[in-house]
């Protein structure tokens, strides 16, 4: 694993927590939801909202990529 791939990896990482973190905080406090049910819609919130990061190899050398759906395209970084 590569420098960049690991920096990508945690990248996603982190943000995938802090979006889990807040959703479940959310629906902790703000919703009736209980149970089993808040970890795994806050899991599942938290899987489609949070940016997917990327390490590729070009003819230019290894590069970071990022694709996030509140962002039109892919951003290199």
């Amino acid at each position: 694993m590569t420098k960049l791939q690991l920096r990508a990896f945690l990248y996603q990482l982190g943000s995938f927590a802090v979006l889990f973190i807040l959703v479940r905080y959310a629906l902790d406090q703000y919703s009736s939801i209980s149970g089993f049910w808040v970890p795994f819609t806050a899991f599942v919130v938290g899987t489609l909202l949070s940016p997917k990061f990327q390490a590729v190899k070009t003819k230019d050398g290894e590069r970071l990529f990022v694709s996030w759906i509140f962002v039109k395209g892919v951003k290199e970084i």
